[in-house]
């Protein structure tokens, strides 16, 4: 039959989408500290909904590695050593390697000109010890080679994986061994430039191998 021509949205999937969204974040910033029990009932109050969202979201939160369900017992914020957020740091590195590699061929002065400005935010940011800055310009760096690449796949699962990491990049950019990441932003713009793909490949790959999720070395 032909779509029809009005539509109500799903208030149902939008409150959905929302309550993960903020618990994803409270997690991320620390609201809720590694360790923490959450309770569905308190979650609600807080949040101002029923159970219902709150339990699917909490679902979410455990497929991704943020947090730990244990079945009749109860649901905890993962620690920064849980293997779930070594197995989110691996996935996210191969994920990257693969769009620098992929997207080293298609990269226009313009491209290299975006990642170096975004290196040179990031730096100021380290230096001025502005997490959130510090994030935002990182993420602006390594994603022009994933919007180059242009791999849709890729892009999803690293919507999906990069939040686990949120916290060991928080403690990275906040030490002194935030300093490193613009070292090897700058090694990274000078072998794309050359048209090094693997060699490129390599270091994107050791930069998020760099993130202990332990002490975010």
């Amino acid at each position: 039959m032909p779509i029809p021509g009005t539509s109500t949205p799903s208030s149902r999937a939008l409150l959905r989408d929302d309550v993960y969204g903020r618990l994803r974040e409270a997690i991320i910033d620390g609201t809720f500290e590694p360790g923490e029990q959450l309770r569905d009932g308190d979650l609600a109050t807080w949040l101002g909904v029923s159970r219902t969202p709150v339990r699917e979201a909490l679902l979410r939160l455990g497929q991704s590695g943020l947090v730990v369900a244990r079945p009749g017992r109860s649901t905890m914020v993962s620690t920064i050593d849980s293997r779930p957020l070594h197995e989110a740091r691996d996935v996210v590195a191969a994920m990257h390697q693969l769009a620098v590699r992929e997207s080293v061929p298609s990269l226009t002065a313009d491209d290299l000109r975006l990642m170096s400005e975004a290196n040179e935010r990031f730096e100021e940011a380290v230096v001025a010890g502005d997490v959130e800055a510090a994030l935002a310009a990182d993420d602006a760096f390594h994603g022009v080679p994933v919007k180059v690449c242009g791999n849709r796949s890729l892009a999803v699962v690293l919507e999906q994986f990069t939040p686990v990491l949120r916290r060991a990049e928080r403690l990275q950019f906040a030490s002194a061994k935030g300093h490193d990441s613009i070292v090897r932003h700058q090694e990274l713009i000078r072998l794309c430039s050359k048209g090094d793909a693997d060699g490129a490949a390599a270091v994107v790959f050791t930069t998020f191998h760099s993130l202990s999720t332990a002490d975010g070395a």
